[in-house]
């Protein structure tokens, strides 16, 4: 590894590309990640490789987005700017944005979709499945927790507080176990972000008349999203779903750690 410059936005104003924690590392010949683009991300490169060169290099520079930029964003950027030598670990020096907590049970093609999509995402993947060696083998992304639970439903009391829940497991009594709870945990503690299942409207149907056999209320069942995704998304193919499913996630306000 050769030493880099980290430059991450450090603080904002008014509107601009990128939140505060997005980051970018800078090498001589190459970077990764993104600050926001255009002019001021190719200020922050040049000024990155010319520290790497031997020039002092600036803590934090302010940036206004404005025709001195040629950015029509119009807000203000500060970015930080650290040396990292070739020994560090650069990921344990990376900023990171808030993550929202999201449970996924099941590991099934949908599962795997969603959790490989999820990499990318500000979003901490607890990912549980009552099976053994149905994970992939590649190591978790950066703050995931993969978990075999049988029953899976017993992984409920454990997750983190504010998590969206999916429900999507191998079968469905287990899916049921889990949506049941999910809507005690909710009587309990109130502290689900979300409780969304996989499946048509007919299962919803068959599930909400067994769950209001066993006590649960209509204020209960509202919690409980069934079919998942944003509406309007058409087709049946895993990464779509995956697609649709997140985007719901990505679309519930505000996330735990910003509140």
């Amino acid at each position: 590894m050769a030493d880099s410059v980290l430059v991450s936005v450090s603080r904002t104003t008014g509107s601009v590309p990128r939140e505060v924690g997005a980051w970018m590392a800078v090498t001589a010949d190459g970077f990764t990640g993104t600050v926001g683009g255009g002019h001021l991300e190719f200020d922050a490169i040049a000024r990155a490789r010319r520290a790497l060169e031997g020039d002092a290099l600036e803590a934090e520079v302010r940036y206004p987005l404005g025709p001195s930029l040629g950015q029509c964003c119009g807000g203000v950027v500060w970015l930080a700017f650290e040396r990292i030598s070739a020994d560090e670990d650069l990921a344990t020096r990376l900023p990171r944005p808030p993550q929202r907590p999201v449970a996924l049970f099941g590991a099934g093609h949908v599962g795997d979709a969603i959790a490989h999509i999820a990499r990318d995402l500000p979003l901490d993947l607890h990912w549980i499945d009552s099976r053994e060696g149905q994970f992939p083998d590649e190591p978790p992304a950066y703050g995931w927790r993969q978990e075999v639970s049988n029953p899976a439903a017993d992984a409920v009391d454990d997750l983190a507080p504010g998590s969206a829940v999916l429900i999507m497991s191998h079968n469905h009594a287990e899916d049921f176990d889990i949506v049941a709870a999910c809507l005690r945990r909710q009587r309990e503690r109130g502290d689900l972000a979300f409780i969304g299942m996989i499946g048509s409207r007919t299962k919803w149907a068959s599930f909400r008349q067994r769950l209001e056999a066993r006590g649960f209320h209509q204020d209960d069942l509202a919690r409980v999203v069934c079919p998942i995704g944003v509406p309007g998304v058409a087709g049946k193919q895993p990464a779509v779903i995956a697609v649709a499913v997140l985007a719901q996630i990505l679309s519930l306000v505000p996330t735990p750690a910003s509140a």
